[in-house]
């Protein structure tokens, strides 16, 4: 929890990004080849680790798939509690600790909420999205790698997210080339203190 907020249940968004907005690339190595032992020893010690994670369909697909083939560092994740989300899976789901809640997302997670459970996201991106939107994102979490993957870049992150303002509670470096920011998120619904942009971009002269 953020320090001098209330202890209530709360949604954190959790992305670790290329600088140009990325979610992976392809042909790169996991971590674009830069997780060093000062980031692994973060996440062995974050605070919301007692959070249920939260997924879509999709990545309870990969993530499970990873899981059942006993990959290395699956064995946390496999005994937290874990929700999903989905109108296409049936129960019951294979993965251990999983639960399946079917029906609109954001209703789903505001109930949640309601019930006292706090959560946190694992990649679904489009999940993300649709909650951000409704205004359910307490925090907002990303760790951006020092790597631009212009030519190999999949998953864009924030394609088709509305105007955000973001209040910064906390930032690090990481194994000195990480980059930690944590925000507060506030959905916009036009920009503030002017309707004109603050410059508009050219592409130089050739």
């Amino acid at each position: 929890m953020v320090s001098g907020e209330s202890q209530q249940a709360e949604l954190l968004v959790d992305f670790i990004i290329s600088l140009d907005g990325y979610a992976s690339a392809d042909d790169w190595p996991g971590l674009w080849g830069l997780g060093g032992p000062e980031y692994m020893s973060w996440l062995e010690q974050q605070s919301d680790r007692d959070y249920s994670i939260l997924m879509g369909a999709d990545t309870y697909r990969l993530m499970s798939g990873f899981a059942a083939e006993s990959e290395e560092g699956f064995e946390e994740m496999t005994a937290r509690s874990k929700i999903v989300i989905s109108s296409t899976l049936e129960e019951p789901l294979s993965w251990a600790n999983t639960r399946l809640v079917a029906g609109d997302a954001a209703e789903a997670v505001r109930a949640l909420k309601d019930e006292g459970v706090s959560m946190s996201t694992v990649g679904s991106l489009s999940l993300c999205r649709a909650l951000l939107k409704a205004g359910l994102v307490d925090r907002f979490r990303v760790v951006v790698f020092p790597v631009i993957t212009g030519s190999t870049g999949r998953e864009r992150i924030y394609d088709g997210y509305p105007d955000v303002s973001l209040r910064l509670v906390e930032s690090r470096t990481l194994d000195g080339r990480l980059q930690l920011l944590e925000y507060v998120p506030t959905v916009l619904t036009e920009p503030p203190g002017s309707d004109k942009p603050m410059f508009s971009p050219v592409e130089d002269d050739a």
